[in-house]
């Protein structure tokens, strides 16, 4: 078992300019709803580090942790909450494309994608996005505990299909049964190390 993350809050920027300086930096992509603060907290094993909303769409702002021990997570505004306006769904599109290519220290991008669901269209476009970028990223797949144990190893093989990867790369983790945590925990680590 590897110790948890510590993270401790640092500010919530509204762009790029206004983060703070860092070594080494992995940012947490995903839609709304799909758990990128509960996974944050699960890491920390803390409830308290990032704030959970029962209101999806509610990261507005780059949130910024530092990491003991060297380096920063970004946890980025969810994309594709419907109840916001499109003009504000424009607005985060641009400030998330000018953090993905314009954060020097970016090492590499997790994004998450519902394991229950599998990618939505978003999300496929956001891959393509990163790829089209030049943007390292790791596929994390939540929610692991709420596929029925039956329909875990098809679900993991057509999860990464449609992700264009293999089944092997993709993290599976759930925050709440702390399944896969170690893993992605390390490779945070891995990501931050000093090169």
């Amino acid at each position: 078992m590897t110790t948890p993350l510590t993270l401790r809050f640092v500010t919530s920027a509204p762009d790029v300019a206004s983060l703070p300086p860092t070594s080494a930096e992995v940012c947490v992509a995903g839609r709304s709803n799909v758990g990128k603060s509960s996974l944050l907290n699960a890491l920390a094993r803390s409830k308290r580090v990032a704030k959970v909303s029962s209101t999806p769409g509610r990261t507005r702002l780059l949130n910024c942790f530092e990491v003991e021990g060297g380096g920063t997570v970004v946890d980025l505004p969810g994309y594709g909450y419907a109840a916001a306006s499109k003009q504000e769904r424009a607005a985060w599109r641009r400030r998330l494309e000018h953090y993905l290519t314009g954060r020097e220290e970016l090492r590499g991008a997790l994004l998450l994608v519902d394991g229950e669901i599998g990618p939505t269209r978003l999300d496929l476009e956001m891959l393509t996005w990163l790829r089209g970028a030049g943007v390292p990223f790791d596929v994390v797949a939540t929610k692991h505990d709420k596929v029925k144990p039956s329909k875990r190893e098809r679900r993991k093989r057509d999860l990464a299909g449609a992700c264009g990867i293999a089944p092997a790369e993709v993290y599976w983790v759930s925050a709440e049964k702390g399944v896969g945590l170690d893993r992605l925990r390390g490779r945070v680590l891995e990501l931050l190390a000093p090169r």
